[in-house]
């Protein structure tokens, strides 16, 4: 099967056509000139696969009456019927044609692939350069419904890389979509892709002609009864080979498809919205017509972590990166130092918990090949087809449906970061054969889980995770929940309650993103009554600890002055800081570095006597000043004086957070209860990061009358993860009915802002 097999058949039957048409016209010589056939579609195009239509359009300038247009369209047909040849066929004449294509946008997408076969060209040419002259004019009219085709047809056909048994035209990502993205090409409207088409266009085509001869038949869809002979056909090695070639092409369709149409309605956009500007989002990173897109000359040569940077801004901000920035980020791919740098680390996680933004910006990597630079393992299960009825997707595409069921569930446990990365390469492990895919995936995780730069209990955590994410719906469905040998099984094989937690949400997002067939209300009903029981018999999960202070910091808190100190760690700063204590100063201080554009990834603040010890991990903003004790000593003094506005300058930059489309989250959850171990009440902050959380939380708290004894701030990806350590001003932890009262108060502060 090839280009030039689909040529030939296409000039075959032209021959036979322009045959009949000579027999047929003799009959009426007076409108010889009257007359004309022409091909369009597939067929216009010179692409015949053996089962398709002849998609024909006859042409008459109206002058014949209707009974000897009728005899001789009947004289040209009636011997293709009789040799059981499908046609389709139309008879207008040139204004004819014109109104069909101004009221039905598949007449006029045929329309630009019109060729004359037989007959008066002149008349073809003439319908031809109408038809494409009408379509750019129109383009803008017809651009919603093209979007609307393409839709409908996903819907109806589904999407042709994740299909067991996909229609290769009218698929998502299919023969139909080339021809739409090759329409939209004509209107010159923006730059398309059309070179990255061509060896996926060319694959389906094959397919699909093999298809129609092993079948003998003219149906697109291939089904499982035929991939073993089309695959034998076509010298794949096995019908797994072939189907893994059809997604990798199917993808790469969707992905310009998707592209595409995304530029297209921003350019639209743009026309409404002249004034929009463009936006710096991150150093070498700006908003440009609603993509992110990157600025080389502000990248440092080495600079390794800044794919991901993109990446993640992107799928935070909801905007997908454009081809010219993955293009890039591929020629001048520089490996990531092992281990991963954290914030390189962090960037995975924004980027990972994402919800459905990260589709399409995984996808753009992938089609570039960073993603298997950055995590070699993806390279196996890239593309890799899961030939049973359970599974919808490939199990590349899986895990990323997994991570984006993962992201809904992340409220729920105390490391979202853990829960993401686990959900992305859970299934690592299959495609090896004679290997137990959660066995061997453990293998794979445990190394892989140190290059990112995990620590080693956190790598002990994430192999935990992929050997046993089928544990908990193998055990609820299988075996019986009220027998306490089943519950110490379960037990013995997590370990503790903050894995079991995060097993729990796996299992969930795992089995949604397999499908209904899978993941049942009933299965999941089981699955949480035996996460219950299982709670109940272990120990629950600990607060975050405390700082731990040195003899030196003790030794300085005793002072009583403020001291500062910042030296720079990688691609982050720590800052200590050691201030006399007052009411508001967690608030005070979060806020300083906030304003100062300081991004606070991790902080842990313990109060010692009459003074706090404070240590904060932060990045810089793009464009931000280096950070230096002296700035920031005075900048912390005016705020203790009362000179400094902190609630307004955070408002400034917490609208200029908001000012891109952003992505669906969660509300933040805030939760309350006492410690017994420390005769403190444990406030927990859980939340999608944004600037001046911290100082919106601690400004509350301290307005409530409570001290904040002690906090620990985390942010994990895109999510913040702050625990405060509070007391009545007795030094006592609150009443019950306080410590709610206090929750749902930041809350509601925190849902507001």
């Amino acid at each position: 099967m090839s280009t030039r097999e689909r040529r030939e058949r296409s000039d075959s039957s032209d021959v036979v056509l322009q045959e009949l048409f000579r027999e047929s016209v003799e009959k009426f010589p007076k409108f010889m000139g009257a007359l004309a056939i022409g091909a369009v579609g597939g067929y216009g195009r010179g692409e015949l696969s053996p089962g398709s239509d002849l998609d024909l359009l006859i042409i008459h300038d109206g002058s014949m009456p209707s009974e000897s247009l009728l005899e001789f369209v009947n004289s040209v047909l009636y011997p293709l019927w009789d040799q059981a040849r499908a046609v389709d066929h139309s008879v207008r004449t040139r204004a004819e044609t014109k109104v069909a294509a101004e009221a039905d946008l598949k007449v006029a997408m045929g329309l630009l692939d019109l060729r004359a076969i037989a007959g008066n060209f002149e008349l073809v040419t003439a319908v031809a350069q109408e038809a494409q002259e009408s379509w750019r004019r129109n383009f803008k009219r017809n651009f919603a419904g093209i979007v609307s085709s393409v839709l409908e047809r996903e819907s109806r056909s589904g999407e042709l890389a994740y299909l067991l048994e996909p229609d290769l035209k009218e698929s998502r990502g299919g023969l139909r979509d080339i021809t739409t993205i090759r329409a939209m090409a004509l209107t010159g409207s923006v730059p398309i892709a059309l070179d990255r088409l061509a060896a996926a266009e060319n694959l389906l085509a094959n397919v699909r002609d093999s298809l129609h001869q092993c079948s003998g038949r003219g149906r697109d869809q291939l089904l499982l009864s035929q991939q073993d002979a089309v695959a034998k056909a076509m010298n794949f090695a096995d019908a797994d080979a072939l189907m893994l070639e059809v997604a990798k092409s199917a993808r790469t369709v969707d992905y310009v498809m998707s592209l595409t149409i995304h530029r297209i309605e921003n350019t639209k956009a743009k026309k409404l919205f002249r004034k929009r500007s463009d936006s710096v989002i991150g150093l070498g990173l700006r908003v440009h017509n609603e993509e992110v897109v990157l600025e080389p000359a502000e990248i440092s040569e080495g600079d390794s972590g800044f794919g991901l940077r993109a990446a993640a801004a992107a799928v935070q901000l909801g905007l997908p990166l454009s081809i010219d920035a993955t293009v890039y980020i591929a020629e001048n791919f520089t490996a990531l130092p092992t281990p991963w740098p954290r914030q390189s680390r962090e960037d995975l996680v924004a980027l990972l918990g994402a919800g459905e933004s990260l589709i399409k910006v995984w996808e753009a990597l992938d089609q570039e090949g960073i993603v298997e630079s950055w995590i070699p393992e993806w390279s196996h299960v890239r593309f890799l087809p899961q030939r049973n009825a359970l599974h919808r997707h490939t199990v590349d595409r899986h895990m990323l449906e997994t991570a984006v069921r993962a992201s809904a569930l992340i409220r729920n446990v105390h490391r979202p970061d853990l829960l993401l990365v686990a959900a992305a390469l859970h299934d690592l492990g299959k495609g090896f054969l004679d290997l137990d895919h959660s066995e061997y995936g453990e293998v794979l995780m445990r190394p892989l889980a140190h290059r990112l730069g995990f620590s080693d209990e956190d790598c002990e955590t994430l192999a935990l995770l992929v050997r046993e994410h089928l544990l908990l719906s193998t055990v609820a469905t299988r075996r019986d929940l009220d027998d306490p040998a089943t519950i110490a099984h379960v037990v013995q094989h997590v370990g503790n309650a903050e894995t079991l937690e995060l097993l729990h949400a796996l299992s969930i997002a795992d089995g949604e993103a397999t499908g209904r067939t899978a993941w049942s209300d009933w299965k999941a009903r089981l699955v949480a009554d035996l996460v219950s029981r299982s709670l109940s018999a272990m120990a629950g999960i600990e607060p975050a600890a405390q700082l731990e202070l040195t003899p030196s910091q003790i030794a300085r808190s005793a002072e009583g002055e403020l001291w500062i100190e910042i030296s720079a760690h990688e691609n982050n700063f720590e800052i200590e800081i050691i201030s006399p204590d007052q009411v508001g100063l967690l608030s005070m201080v979060a806020g300083a570095l906030t304003i100062s554009r300081l991004n606070v990834r991790s902080a842990r603040t313990r109060t010692v006597g009459e003074s706090a010890v404070m240590k904060w991990i932060v990045v810089l903003d793009p464009h931000a000043e280096l950070p230096t004790a002296v700035k920031l000593e005075e900048l912390l003094r005016r705020a203790f004086r009362g000179e400094l506005d902190l609630s307004d300058r955070l408002s400034e930059r917490i609208a200029n957070y908001r000012k891109f489309p952003g992505i669906p989250v969660a509300p933040p959850i805030v939760r309350a209860s006492n410690d017994l171990a420390t005769n403190a009440t444990v406030l927990e902050v859980r939340m999608h990061d944004r600037p001046g959380i911290l100082y919106t939380v601690a400004k509350a708290v301290s307005r409530f009358g409570v001290d904040i004894r002690a906090a620990i701030v985390a942010t994990l990806g895109a999510e913040a993860f702050d625990t405060l350590y509070l007391t009545d001003l007795q030094g006592n932890a609150l009443s019950e009915e306080r410590a709610v009262l206090l929750a749902n108060q930041v809350e509601q502060l925190l849902l507001t802002q």
